[in-house]
């Protein structure tokens, strides 16, 4: 970060080249917990001196990296049309495969793209944490307009990890999340690989009856 703030300066000073020496002077190789600032600065320097071809292939190894999509809009907005497309549809399939499907997750909510947020969600469904619930809170609420289904899939990722972990302080958010599942239920014509809502529910009753804290809190 102090680096970043220098070399900053020194970009604002007509010292494109000293600011780059002074990022470079950070070691980063490896390292997966690069400040965004640091990022940043060392684009604007490449900027600086015209060297907009490095500036755009570090903005991506950025984003690959990251999933930050702040590196992916920058590098698209600089782009003519229709390659802003194919790199925009590029980022997405990066995403699609990304590590970490909770950040991929994160990312597709951010840009925003519901549509490819639910197709991560059907895909990877296993991968979901349900105890990120930052997360999945607004994930389900923006998937529930138009895709119930994946919706439904997030839920219950949060209820799963509550009951299995016997999370008692989120038994009442639990059963909000339950009741939305049995709203949404009527909207989804093929529950596909997932179980139907009455038989999900059997399911958590078998296996999470003696949680009376739980059911009771359902009307």
């Amino acid at each position: 970060m102090v680096a970043a703030d220098i070399a900053n300066r020194l970009v604002l000073a007509g010292r494109a080249e000293e600011a780059l020496a002074a990022l470079d002077e950070v070691e980063t190789k490896g390292r997966q917990d690069v400040p965004f600032e640091w990022q940043l600065a060392r684009v604007e320097a490449l900027e600086a001196l015209e060297r907009n071809d490095e500036a755009q292939a570090f903005r991506w190894a950025c984003f690959e990296q990251s999933l930050n999509d702040e590196h992916l809009r920058a590098y698209v907005r600089r782009l003519p049309d229709f390659d802003d497309i194919e790199a925009e549809e590029r980022g997405f399939a990066f995403a699609q495969t990304f590590p970490d499907a909770n950040r991929a997750l994160y990312f597709f909510l951010c840009w925003p793209s519901s549509g490819e947020a639910a197709k991560l969600v059907t895909t990877r469904s296993a991968e979901l944490d349900g105890d990120y619930y930052e997360l999945m809170t607004p994930a389900a609420e923006v998937l529930s307009t138009k895709y119930p289904l994946a919706a439904t899939i997030v839920l219950r990722s949060m209820i799963d990890f509550t009951l299995e972990s016997g999370r008692s302080s989120r038994y009442k958010h639990t059963a909000r999340h339950l009741a939305e599942c049995r709203s949404l239920a009527s909207q989804i014509d093929d529950f596909d690989t997932i179980r139907p809502h009455e038989a999900y529910v059997a399911d958590l009753k078998r296996e999470h009856g003696r949680k009376s804290g739980f059911w009771s809190l359902l009307g």
